[in-house]
């Protein structure tokens, strides 16, 4: 099994607190499943439109909106305006503009949108044009995430993309014209052939470019998809685990010298670029979801939308008919101390014992400790005291010391799934854990 944590673009969520939990959301993430293709790593809802736009594909488009509308509108709204919106997928650079505009003119009518809100828009290279940014700019985009995944082809052409490196540098082109205030972009490691020369070239093209933000995802083989049925993990033509270890590493040393942050296992920021809106999930912090698929957090409860477009309509027409009543139940606590850690431990900074302790008792930290202190012992995993000063710690006595646990940058995260898979053992055998 590949020991690199591999991380999915949405749908991971966790709890701080009490009164983080049952704050009021302050985010919402908007589901767009239209794609010209399914690429062969993908498990998203989505809806393949191919490579033409017709007349048929154009009221798709636009009975989808309707409908989304509709879900936000039948959505009550708990009081505070958004901080951060963002638009997923699927490809939600082949929404035309009125339709953008029309999400976000209802989401500012029912729930209101703060005037220094993060509003993101994935985009793929050869999906927009420079009218069309420009046009989701006028509208209030103020991010935009670049899919690239790769600056080879014929890795792009195994991963079943859309587009080529020439339309990656035209799609930059046209984001630096319109000087696009906040820019990320993706890339992917551990993909079928690929070697560690084609990663190190993608990660200097991606420097060279100098975006905001980047994200460096670990293939993962889900099931469903194509490469879930044509490979098996650590054999050929995918990288060894030393391998996807070894391009891992090599990530955080080509990023970390060229100034950016390590802020998330897998994200990286320039100063004062970190993603709000995904830090929402790493925090728990309540958040709504609306379009087919989409996951809620709200009063400590969880709900994922249907995952068709047929079943995503017919619960829309039933969430009208209830008066905006979902059916779902509360997050168990201690379901919400193991999310808690698993991705809170997902960021550089670590997690807070001082609120695990407020929120839990004293008595979880005895068990959190003897679950993470071996790994203190390998490098894995250190201790902040009140000062701000490492602390590895060998039993409870030094474990009171500590205001944060975090884990090592690269080999505590890189070996986050052993770590985590220990703790989540040993955590969900307390009485106290028991639903």
């Amino acid at each position: 099994m590949n020991e690199a944590l591999t991380v999915r673009k949405t749908g991971q969520k966790t709890a701080i607190s009490s009164t983080v939990n049952g704050g009021v959301p302050r985010s919402a993430y908007i589901h767009i499943p239209f794609c010209r293709r399914r690429c062969y790593y993908c498990d998203f809802p989505i809806s393949v439109l191919g490579n033409k736009t017709d007349i048929n594909t154009s009221a798709m488009i636009k009975n989808y909106v309707e409908v989304l509308c509709q879900e936000i509108c039948a959505t009550p709204a708990l009081g505070q305006p958004l901080e951060t919106v963002f638009f997923g997928g699927g490809t939600p650079s082949l929404l035309p503009v009125p339709y953008l505009k029309q999400i976000l003119t209802v989401l500012s009518q029912h729930f209101g949108i703060t005037s220094e809100a993060e509003i993101s828009l994935e985009i793929d290279p050869g999906t927009f044009t420079e009218d069309q940014l420009q046009g989701y700019l006028q509208a209030g985009v103020n991010r935009v995430s670049l899919g690239v995944q790769s600056f080879d082809d014929r890795l792009l052409q195994i991963c079943g993309r859309f587009h080529t490196q020439k339309d990656i540098f035209t799609a930059v082109d046209v984001i630096r014209r319109l000087e696009v205030p906040n820019f990320s972009l993706d890339l992917i490691s551990g993909l079928p052939h690929q070697t560690l020369e084609q990663w190190q070239y993608s990660l200097t093209q991606a420097i060279i470019i100098a975006p905001n933000h980047l994200s460096c995802y670990d293939l993962v083989l889900e099931p469903v998809t194509a490469f879930g049925k044509f490979y098996q993990p650590g054999e050929k033509p995918l990288p060894s685990d030393e391998m996807t270890a070894k391009m891992y590493r090599t990530a955080q040393q080509f990023l970390t010298q060229a100034g950016f942050n390590h802020y998330e296992v897998s994200n990286y920021g320039q100063p004062g670029y970190q993603c709000r809106h995904n830090r929402v999930y790493w925090e728990n912090r309540a958040y709504y979801g609306f379009g087919m698929g989409a996951a809620s957090y709200v009063n400590l409860q969880r709900f994922t939308r249907p995952k068709t477009r047929r079943e995503y309509y017919t619960w829309v027409e039933q969430l009208i008919d209830s008066q905006g009543k979902i059916d779902c139940s509360p997050t168990p606590s201690g379901d919400q101390l193991l999310e808690t850690l698993m991705l809170g431990l997902r960021l550089a900074e670590g997690v807070d014992l001082s609120v695990l302790t407020q929120q839990y008792g004293e008595a979880i930290l005895n068990a959190i400790c003897q679950s993470l202190s071996p790994y203190s012992r390998q490098g894995w995993i250190e201790g902040i005291d009140q000062q701000g000063k490492k602390l590895d710690f060998k039993d409870i006595n030094d474990f009171y010391r500590l205001k944060r646990i975090r884990l090592t940058d690269p080999d505590g995260f890189l070996f986050s799934n052993t770590i985590l898979s220990t703790l989540f053992k040993n955590l969900s055998e307390l009485e106290c854990l028991e639903v």
